[in-house]
């Protein structure tokens, strides 16, 4: 028999515990920096990439997000950009603990953490972070106007092997936005993981709202089951056709789709959906 008044009480470091989420595709440095936030009496949530960083963020708020921002699926750029939309009202504090910050100086404004860490050696990490959290569990968080703080672990220089790969995805990011046509890529389970501004204009959508969500709800449920049986037709294995175009009416407008598998070393990991908006090029004699 319990005592309704004692054994119904949590814990007072249960009740306290601060909860930090931690994103990092680099295990090793992930479980480091979950090991030294949970001596510290914090509750840590893991994700290995920024599709599973954004699920669980849609869970609901944290009090400390660290990650990386050279992720798999979606960026850490991207999961910021998801923090602030979603939680617009609890500006919990963000930090970028990243070994490509050196490459990123002149455009860590753009990233919009609140703090940057630069990695280093793992054996002169841990002192580095502590005394970093000891600081910032004790002042208030910075404003969106605030100076960037860099923290170092000891001199870091550029390595030209992460630069060459900075340049490669913004070469990449500047080519999709550049099309002309909406792109959508879509994960294997189905789910958004890259939109560009020509996309997000013709589904009339942020991004924050259609990142790691079904490619089905954001077409109209009436398009759903060709969408469904497209998708299906071109991921399968032998000789599925390469691609699978038709028209969608998207409020009132027609609207160009096309699907294709998205392979990487001949192997289909997903799909990329263009899109593109025939009425607004003045196209109505095209038929379906």
């Amino acid at each position: 028999m319990y005592n309704l008044e004692t054994d119904l009480i949590l814990p007072e470091t249960d009740k306290m515990a601060k909860h930090a989420l931690v994103v990092d595709n680099d295990f090793f440095f992930m479980e480091f920096l979950s090991d030294l936030l949970e001596k510290r009496g914090y509750k840590v949530s893991k994700a290995q990439n920024g599709k599973d960083g954004i699920s669980r963020l849609k869970e609901g708020p944290v009090d400390f997000l660290f990650l990386e921002i050279i992720l798999p699926k979606i960026d850490g750029r991207q999961v910021i950009k998801f923090a602030r939309k979603r939680f617009e009202d609890n500006h919990f504090p963000i930090i970028a603990v990243s070994g490509y910050l050196v490459e990123q100086m002149d455009d860590l404004g753009q990233i919009g953490a609140d703090y940057y860490i630069a990695k280093g050696a793992i054996e002169k990490m841990g002192d580095h972070v502590d005394k970093f959290l000891d600081r910032i569990e004790n002042q208030p968080l910075p404003g969106p106007d605030a100076k960037v703080i860099l923290e170092e672990p000891g001199q870091v220089y550029p390595r030209q092997s992460s630069a060459g790969l900075m340049d490669i995805l913004n070469f990449s990011q500047a080519v999709t936005e550049s099309a002309g046509i909406g792109i959508i890529v879509v994960d294997s389970d189905a789910k958004i993981i890259c939109a560009n501004t020509p996309a997000l204009e013709i589904v009339d959508r942020p991004m924050e709202d259609i990142l790691n969500t079904y490619i089905t709800k954001i077409f109209p449920v009436e398009e759903k089951e060709r969408l469904a049986d497209a998708l299906k037709r071109v991921i399968k294995k032998g000789d599925g056709p390469r691609n699978i175009g038709f028209f969608v009416k998207m409020d009132s407008r027609r609207i160009r789709t096309n699907i294709s598998a998205l392979k990487v070393h001949d192997k289909k990991i997903g799909w990329v959906i263009t899109m593109d908006d025939m009425d607004r090029r003045g196209n109505q004699g095209l038929i379906d």
